[in-house]
């Protein structure tokens, strides 16, 4: 299941202050927080269908840690709609978890708290060494030169799905670039059907989509120094382009303005829309009743010719991390959770399971992730991925964006024209919200 936890950023995006000098203090945890060698607590990421499905999986690797170890894991699955806020409370008092889950994309807001253990050379080391993951993973957890506030666990990336049947009866094939994709999508709305299906309300489904376009337009939300800059030219391009799928070229229905939870999905494997960007989601669609073969997966398309400064970027880095907390009382036992959980082993069963992908290298050879999908995202992976901004404001960059975002989509769908003006002031506004 992906992250959804845009109603918790601006949370983050205020407490950040407050609670730096907290989360930088000893302290004890809940449950295994207390010393106690042979225990420790463990916040997990809502990752399948539901909390009981996430128990399913997670309970029996558990056990084989304690098995292993003689160290029993207490384990919470957090909602994601939960997960942040619960974070920022254990920040600031100090009794939090030993071990959890976090967003990749948190990594260097939380950084910025001083909560997490930093995974130095010698915290790396006690986990198997830096080299074992995958470097554009291991690039967004946690802010360019510092050394990381945790390690990956699963990994994600975006690409287009389509809809094989729909694509053939018209005689069309998968589009390249960013044009084809709206060629096809007008031939293939009609009889109530749509050309492609998003996510319009939903901030982090908005932010993500706004970074991947603007690496293809060449643009940066952030100057070198850290300071916002989210209306230049190549943003105002990139954020455009998706907002005219809806309002321009009408190849998504008005409707797609008031999605959040995650309804396009919905929409795409129940035929109502020929196409989808999404982070990889074997199991979602099989879920709503597709079969494998049912549908097929090509790089997010890029705009073509290239504009000046584009970068062959087709997708965020997606997925989730682990992390310690700084004030646990069981260091060491903790370091070894986070190596079993980034095992080769553990890491084949576990992303089996979630229909992601290894977070580490050696893992990824296996045969359960190279059917044709996994293929490509693998691929994406590894040659066309970029993290999202890690900065400490990375968490009010999502929420700032993607609620401009989200309003334009709103007047796409009114019918009211969307022009080059109004996402500039729209985008203009976004980063007064942030001071800049």
């Amino acid at each position: 299941m992906r992250p959804t936890p845009s109603r918790a950023l601006a949370v983050l995006a205020a407490g950040l202050l407050a609670t730096s000098a907290a989360g930088c203090g000893g302290g004890t945890t809940s449950g295994g927080g207390n010393g106690d060698p042979k225990t420790l607590t463990y916040w997990a990421s809502n990752q399948g269908t539901d909390l009981a499905a996430d128990r399913k999986v997670l309970d029996p690797e558990l056990a084989k840690f304690e098995k292993q170890t003689g160290i029993k894991v207490k384990l919470e699955v957090v909602p994601w709609t939960d997960l942040l806020n619960r974070i920022l409370a254990a920040t600031t008092s100090g009794q939090g978890p030993d071990v959890l889950n976090i967003g990749n994309t948190w990594s260097a807001s939380l950084q910025a708290t001083g909560g997490l253990l930093p995974f130095d050379s010698a915290a790396m080391a006690e986990v198997g060494g830096a080299r074992r993951f995958v470097p554009a993973a291991l690039a967004a957890a946690g802010a360019k030169g510092r050394d990381p506030a945790a390690v990956p666990l699963y990994s994600l990336a975006y690409g287009l799905y389509y809809n094989k049947k729909m694509f053939a009866d018209a005689n069309l094939e998968p589009p390249g670039t960013w044009r084809e994709l709206i060629d096809a999508g007008r031939e293939l709305t009609k009889d109530g059907r749509y050309g492609i299906a998003i996510e319009g309300a939903s901030i982090p489904e908005n932010v993500h989509q706004a970074f991947t376009l603007g690496q293809m337009y060449g643009a940066d939300f952030f100057t070198p120094d850290g300071r916002p800059q989210f209306a230049t030219p190549q943003a105002v391009a990139a954020v455009k382009s998706y907002v005219d799928l809806l309002g321009k070229e009408k190849i998504a229905a008005p409707g797609n303005a008031e999605y959040s939870a995650n309804q396009s999905l919905n929409d795409f494997a129940t035929g109502k829309a020929a196409m989808l960007l999404w982070q990889a989601t074997t199991s979602g669609l099989t879920n709503l009743g597709m079969k494998p073969g049912d549908w097929g997966v090509v790089p997010t398309p890029r705009p073509s010719p290239a504009p000046p400064g584009g970068r062959n970027i087709t997708s965020m880095v997606a997925g989730i991390n682990i992390a310690v907390f700084k004030s646990t009382g069981n260091r060491e036992g903790a370091l070894k959770f986070v190596k079993f959980m980034t095992g080769d082993e553990e890491q084949k069963i576990l992303n089996r399971a979630y229909g992601s992908l290894p977070s580490v290298v050696s893992a990824q050879s296996d045969p359960a992730f190279d059917t044709a999908d996994l293929k490509v995202f693998k691929r994406v992976l590894a040659t066309s991925a970029a993290p999202l901004p890690q900065v400490p404001q990375e968490s009010q960059f999502e929420t700032a964006v993607g609620t401009a975002m989200k309003e334009l989509f709103a007047d796409a769908a009114a019918g009211r024209p969307i022009t080059e003006a109004k996402v500039r002031e729209r985008l203009a506004a976004a980063q007064q919200q942030m001071g800049g």
